[in-house]
């Protein structure tokens, strides 16, 4: 009954194999080079062991008579020994390599010994070779399946890296030259045609085109750019061609710090797979020695203490079941896989996480605290009213343009958009920015001074307050108060499903932090249902609050912060979690993250937490599987009842059945 199931089981393989080898081999991504060598090998050995298994042992007896009595035997050796080569002949080598380099007690160490002991054996008693190179297939077909799903799980991450650009265009006479990314210089003009990936970050100065952002995102929504728009590298631009004036150096671009992050992220191992790589640097030396006791000690109790025969075969083969059932292959394989499959995943979504440590904090996360401008909100401020004005309503716009020409901060460019013409910065002396107050400025020689109630304060100039809820900026002309300008803000529209869906994902508190003023704040925490709010901070206000609700959290759960301005930096390092807008956060956000949302969509907060989640729940799935199964199986080859078949199960099946739950975090749920 035994050797039905193991043919059915060879010609199953042998059928599968082929087939693996004609229709996925062929496709061009379908299988590597040395998958299909793999894959041959598994296809010969298991047709030659069912070739063999069919040949009666008498012919082979029958043959060697014919050079001398005992040649039949060693005939029948030598083919089975052949085989055994074919499929364990690089595992040999491994292991071999792994002594000389003094790392004895890996998974092919153990492979070896206990597949060239069941082979020893064998020959000892002219017995059956099948178990001995059984093993080693077996075990060749999970390792091809482990790195099928390794390659699984990097081709998003590799989708990823295909958004590297090979050249920049450059016109040069009349023609288009193609140079090196590295090789411009910043406020270039480089062309970028219809097909091609921006190579640089910078700003369109003609053409007008759809770009294509999947790449970056995961969104295949194409968005369309015309002249004066910012563009990211990496994306493709689809329709037109565009001229585009680089901002930054190709080191500093968008896609040069995403590719950074990509190749960076194995580095940082989670506690999870650190507990691992200890668990196997002593659990592999421990069944070693264990199987070398289980091989000794008993023949040697029977024969002096009992007065019973040794029983060498028995406890030796008994040990090198042990020696195969106890490879740690499920555990050591199978978990930087999940972690590896989770992050390939998040990247698929748009969704950078610098590491599998910091996917498996996110999923212990229970506070998130969140910044407003840019991250709740769009950032995009407009003036929606001018009160107390003791000048004309666009001489008060132009004096705050003017004033705010240097800044980048969103207010600022509202106060640029709103006067209308170019800022021109030869008007303008001996501006001085105050942090979280405002601007002031000399503006054709008259002193203004543009920023909120506290920068009042702070030079004594009495301000009129603003029935309205919004941004408040005040302007002072000469020491003497000549008006506020209401400013607005625009939220996310995916800002309040994003509190709703965490706080049912089981976060338990949502903090927002902000510069702005109470009024807006309030407002804002209101709309979107936030648990908390604390309003009118400087930026190292922000991070000594950030510490405060350090210390109230639980100690085993961490917290989140989600930020994207330069001001954002300190607070991002200093958190648990920092997780970055990526499109419109800053260099010194994305730099600080851990996390970065490529497209701003705050609604990925929620995604990237599932995907932590899930990510966990398949490790320890994967961990308390292994071990209960190898445990019980350790100590049924222990006392005989298990043998290598059994032991083929325990290793190879826990392995192949683990790296398949593995793979389950690479699919990522539409929310």
């Amino acid at each position: 009954m035994q050797e039905l199931i193991i043919n059915i089981l060879l010609c199953v393989i042998i059928i599968t194999a082929a087939g693996l080898l004609i229709f996925v081999g062929s496709r061009k991504d379908g299988m590597k080079k040395k998958q299909k060598k793999t894959m041959i090998r598994i296809l010969i050995c298991a047709s030659v062991l069912l070739i063999l298994q069919q040949i009666p042992a008498e012919l082979f007896k029958e043959l060697g008579e014919v050079l001398f009595p005992s040649a039949g035997r060693w005939i029948r050796f030598l083919c089975y020994f052949a085989d055994y080569l074919i499929i364990g002949c690089d595992i040999l080598k491994k292991a071999i390599l792994g002594i000389r380099n003094g790392r004895i007690f890996d998974e092919n160490f153990l492979m070896a010994i206990a597949t060239v002991g069941a082979m020893t054996i064998a020959i000892y008693e002219n017995g059956d070779y099948l178990e001995a190179i059984a093993v080693m297939l077996f075990y060749q077909i999970g390792e091809w399946f482990q790195g099928y799903a390794v390659g699984k799980s990097r081709r998003n991450i590799t989708e990823l890296m295909d958004i590297r650009p090979d050249y920049a265009n450059i016109e040069i006479n009349g023609r288009l030259e193609k140079i090196a990314p590295e090789e411009v210089k910043t406020r270039s003009i480089i062309v970028v045609q219809p097909g091609e990936k921006i190579p640089i970050d910078g700003i369109v100065v003609e053409g007008n085109s759809s770009l294509n952002t999947s790449a970056l995102t995961g969104e295949s929504l194409p968005r369309t750019v015309s002249t004066g728009d910012e563009v990211i590298s990496g994306c493709i631009s689809m329709t037109g061609v565009l001229k585009i004036q680089t901002t930054k150096e190709f080191g500093e671009s968008t896609v040069s710090r995403i590719l950074d992050l990509v190749e960076n992220a194995s580095s940082r191992k989670s506690k999870s797979e650190a507990f691992i790589s200890k668990f196997a640097r002593i659990y592999t030396p421990a069944v070693c020695i264990g199987a070398a006791v289980l091989a000794i000690l008993p023949p040697l109790v029977r024969a002096l203490l009992m007065g019973l025969s040794a029983e060498w075969g028995i406890w030796i083969y008994r040990a090198l079941t042990f020696l195969v059932i106890s490879c740690p292959c499920a555990l050591v394989i199978s978990i930087p896989l999940s972690f590896f499959a989770g992050i390939g995943g998040a990247g698929s979504q748009g969704i950078l996480i610098k590491g599998s440590n910091y996917l498996e904090a996110l999923s212990k996360t229970k506070v998130i605290v969140f910044d407003k401008t840019g991250t709740l909100t769009k950032g995009v401020f407009e003036v929606n009213g001018i009160h107390h004005n003791k000048i004309p309503e666009s001489k008060l716009i132009e004096y705050a343009a003017l004033a705010e020409c240097a800044s980048s901060h969103p207010i600022s460019k509202s106060l640029k958009k709103a006067y209308g013409r170019e800022t021109d910065r030869s008007r303008v002396s001996n501006i001085e920015e105050i942090s979280g107050k405002g601007v002031i400025a000399k503006v054709d020689g008259v002193e203004v001074a543009v920023g909120n109630n506290k920068l009042m304060n702070s030079l004594n100039i009495p301000c009129n307050d603003c029935h309205k809820t919004g941004t408040i900026v005040h302007i002072a002309v000469n020491k003497a108060y000549s008006g506020h300008i209401v400013i607005s803000d625009i939220v996310k529209e995916n800002s309040a499903e994003t509190i709703s869906s965490l706080k049912k994902c089981g976060i338990e508190k949502t903090v927002m932090l902000t510069g702005d003023s109470e009024d807006v704040a309030c407002l804002t925490a209101k709309t979107l249902r936030i648990d908390e709010v604390y309003s009118e901070l400087l930026p190292a206000d922000k991070v000594s609050k950030t510490e405060e609700l350090l210390d109230i959290k639980l100690k085993k759960s961490k917290l989140a912060f989600v930020g994207d301005g330069i001001n954002d930096a300190p607070v991002l390092s200093r958190a648990d979690i920092g997780i970055a807008m990526g499109a419109m956060g800053s260099d010194a956000a994305i730099e600080a993250a851990d996390i970065v949302l490529m497209d701003d969509d705050p609604l990925k907060i929620v995604k990237a937490m599932r995907i932590s989640r899930k990510c966990m729940r398949i490790v320890y799935q994967n961990i308390i599987m292994a071990l209960v199964v190898k445990f019980i199986c350790l100590a049924l080859g222990a006392v005989g009842i298990a043998n290598m078949y059994l032991a083929i199960f325990a290793d190879v099946g826990v392995m192949m059945i683990a790296v398949l739950n593995a793979i389950r975090c690479l699919f990522v749920k539409k929310l």
